[in-house]
C-alpha cells in the first residue's frame, strides 16, 4: 500500500530537525544555570557533552537521543561550547549505550517527562482531531499533536507515528464535522437533499448540475432563471444556522470541495461526506444566487435609466432644428415689438406684419415640448422600460425579504406596499 503523507518534506524538516542556524540553537539549545548544575556532575568529559546532548534533543524537538539517530554535529558543538567540552569528545559517546539509557532516563525525570506507548495513540489522534476541527492541513494537525503530548510529559513517538495520528485523527474530524452539519436534518431534508444528484431524464442533467448553472447576462429570463434556482434551493429546507455548528474554515473547504466535483464524483461519497456537502453547497447557493439576482436586477434597472437618458438626448437632439428656428422667430417678434415702440404703432399688428402671427402660434405649441423635454424628469424615460422590469420584478419581490437601516424606512415600506399588493402586479396592471 502507497504511504500517505501528512506532511511536505519542508514541512517535516522544519518541525522534526534540529536547527542549522546559530539564532536558532539559542533559542532551542542555551542551557539554564540549573542545566548546567546537572550537566557538571556527571563525570568525564564525554558523559558530560552527552548528558547536555541528551538534555538538547529531549526538549527540542522532543523525541530524544538514539544511538541509531545520532545527534547532528552542529549542535555537539554548541553545547559543547557552553559546558567547555571539545565536541570530539562526544564520539566515544554512542559506544556506551547502557549509559546513554541510564542519562535518557534521568533527563526524562529532570524534565517530567516519559516516553511514549501504545496506550497513548488514542491520545495523539484525538489532539489530531481537535486541531483538524477547522482545516486539512498537515502542519496545525501535527503541531496540534506535539503540543498535546508535551503537555502530558511525553515524549515524541517516531514522526511515522505522528502523521499517521494525524491522518487518523483529520479522518475523526471530518466525520464529526459531517454529523455536526447534518444532525439537527430530519430524514425528508436530507432525502432532498440525495435528490439532488438525481438525473432528470427530461433534461439529463441532475438539479445540482441545474442549480450550479448561474447566469451573468443581465436580462429578464435570467433574473427568473436565478430566481427559480433560489425558489428550489429554498424548497430544500435548511436552516441558515446549520453553518454554525462547525467551523467557518471547514464550511468553506466543503463548499470549495462541492464546486471542483461533478455531481457523478459527489454521488461516490460515502453518505455522510456527500451529504454534509451538498449541505453546504445549497448554504452557499442560496447567498450566491440571492446576491447573483440582486445584482443582475439592479445592473437591469440601472440599464433602463441609462436608455431612458440616451432616448431623452436622442429626442432633444432631434428638435436642434427646430429649436433654432424657434428662437430666430423669437428674435424676429423681439426685434418688431422694438421697432413698433421706436415708430409709436401698434404692436400686434407689427408683429403680424414682420413675423406672422399663424406662424408664431404653430411654433408655441412645438417651444412648449422642448421645454418640457429640456426639464422631464428621468423617471418617465426609464418608465418606458417597465415592460422589462414586470417580466421579473414580482417574483424578486416575493423571493427577498429586504431589509434596510433607518434612513431607508420609506423604501422598505414601499417595497411592502408593492409586496402586499401581489408582488406589484396591480400596479403594472394600472400602468398598462
Amino acid at each position: 500500500m502507497a504511504r500517505r503523507d501528512l506532511l511536505t518534506d519542508s514541512e517535516r524538516h522544519a518541525l522534526f530537525n534540529v536547527p542549522a542556524a546559530r539564532e536558532d540553537l539559542a533559542r532551542h539549545y542555551m542551557l539554564s544555570s540549573r542545566d548546567l548544575a546537572m550537566v557538571a556532575v556527571r563525570r568525564g568529559d564525554t558523559n558530560r557533552i552527552g548528558f547536555a546532548v541528551q538534555l538538547a534533543l529531549m526538549r527540542h524537538p522532543g523525541f530524544g537521543f538514539t544511538l541509531e539517530g545520532g545527534a547532528p554535529d552542529h549542535l555537539v558543538a554548541f553545547m559543547g561550547e557552553q559546558i567547555d567540552v571539545s565536541a570530539s569528545a562526544f564520539d566515544t559517546y554512542a559506544v556506551r549505550p547502557a549509559t546513554a539509557s541510564v542519562h535518557a532516563r534521568e533527563v526524562g525525570d529532570a524534565l517530567g517527562l516519559r516516553g511514549p506507548t501504545n496506550a497513548d495513540l488514542p491520545l495523539l489522534i484525538e489532539a489530531g482531531a481537535k486541531a483538524a476541527w477547522s482545516t486539512d492541513r498537515g502542519l496545525p494537525i501535527v503541531v496540534g499533536i506535539m503540543e498535546a503530548l508535551r503537555v502530558s510529559g511525553i515524549t515524541l513517538p517516531s514522526p511515522s507515528v505522528i502523521e499517521r495520528a494525524g491522518i487518523a485523527g483529520r479522518a475523526r474530524a471530518r466525520q464529526r464535522t459531517y454529523e455536526a452539519l447534518l444532525a439537527s436534518l430530519p430524514a425528508e431534508r436530507l432525502a432532498k437533499l440525495d435528490a439532488t444528484l438525481v438525473v432528470d431524464p427530461k433534461t439529463s442533467l441532475t438539479p445540482l448540475a441545474w442549480l450550479r448553472e448561474i447566469a451573468t447576462a443581465p436580462t429578464p429570463d435570467n433574473v427568473r432563471g436565478l430566481l427559480d434556482r433560489l425558489a428550489c434551493v429554498r424548497d430544500i429546507g435548511l436552516p441558515v444556522t446549520i453553518g454554525d455548528a462547525i467551523h467557518a474554515d471547514r464550511l468553506r473547504q466543503f463548499v470549495r470541495e462541492g464546486r471542483a466535483s461533478s455531481a457523478q464524483l459527489i454521488g461516490r461519497y460515502t453518505p455522510s461526506r456527500r451529504r454534509a456537502t451538498l449541505a453546504a453547497m445549497i448554504l452557499d447557493l442560496e447567498s450566491r444566487l440571492t446576491d447573483a439576482a440582486l445584482d443582475m436586477a439592479d445592473r437591469i434597472i440601472g440599464g433602463s435609466f441609462t436608455r431612458g437618458n440616451n432616448k431623452q438626448k436622442r429626442s432633444y437632439a432631434e428638435t436642434t432644428r427646430d429649436v433654432g428656428r424657434i428662437m430666430r422667430l423669437f428674435d424676429q417678434t423681439v426685434a418688431a415689438l422694438a421697432e413698433a415702440q421706436e415708430s409709436g404703432t401698434e404692436g400686434f399688428a407689427a408683429v403680424d406684419a414682420a413675423v406672422g402671427w399663424d406662424k408664431l402660434l404653430r411654433a408655441r405649441g412645438q417651444a412648449r415640448r422642448i421645454a418640457d423635454l429640456t426639464e422631464e424628469n428621468p423617471l418617465v424615460r426609464a418608465a418606458d422600460q417597465w415592460s422589462r422590469l414586470r417580466k421579473f420584478a414580482p417574483l424578486l419581490l416575493e423571493a427577498i425579504d429586504f431589509k434596510a437601516g433607518r434612513g431607508s424606512a420609506s423604501t422598505i415600506a414601499a417595497l411592502n406596499t408593492l409586496r402586499e399588493m401581489g408582488a406589484g402586479e396591480r400596479m403594472f396592471e394600472n400602468v398598462r
